[in-house]
């Protein structure tokens, strides 16, 4: 069914060509009504092969990344994996509750991920250890939010806009 709610993140990703990854998709209950759905329907098919081509193609080719990751784990490892296949991320922001001292992927500073070349060392990367559901729409506003239209004029000739000053 088609999202045509201007409040949902998939509508807006779809009207501007904004891929969305869900590297977890298999993963429990999801995985499962994937598997006994491809009983019922034996064309089905899910290409989890030509979604980790995508993710790191789209790093590959890219002249510059930059990540916000929320939370930790796989969606993490991922994201940071995909900035592996070009010598790391140019920008990284970390925002978990996750501590160094369990060995969680999660919990990892930006400083293992430089280690691995995940995150350039020419780059600042920060980690923020809050909740994010608390902290993310504070940033939002404080950063991206604050003056678009400022962003967007000292940004113009930026190859990430389209000339008509779209994205």
């Amino acid at each position: 069914e088609e999202i045509n709610k201007e409040e949902s993140v998939l509508y807006w990703a779809n009207k501007n060509d904004i891929p969305v990854f869900c590297p977890a998709l298999t993963d429990g209950s999801v995985g499962d009504m994937i598997y006994f759905h491809s009983y019922k329907r034996p064309g089905f098919t899910l290409d989890i092969a030509r979604d980790i081509r995508r993710i790191n193609d789209l790093s590959v080719q890219s002249y510059g990344t930059g990540q916000i990751i929320i939370g930790g784990g796989l969606v993490k490892h991922h994201t940071c994996n995909a900035n592996l296949m070009r010598n790391g991320a140019d920008y990284s922001v970390y925002i978990n509750t996750g501590h160094e001292f369990d060995g969680s992927d999660g919990g990892a500073s930006p400083d293992e991920a430089i280690s691995w070349g995940k995150i350039r060392i020419t780059a600042d990367p920060v980690k923020v250890c809050a909740d994010a559901t608390i902290v993310f729409p504070l940033i939002v506003s404080q950063t991206f939010a604050k003056d678009v239209e400022e962003w967007k004029e000292s940004t113009k000739d930026c190859i990430c806009w389209l000339p008509d000053g779209t994205v």
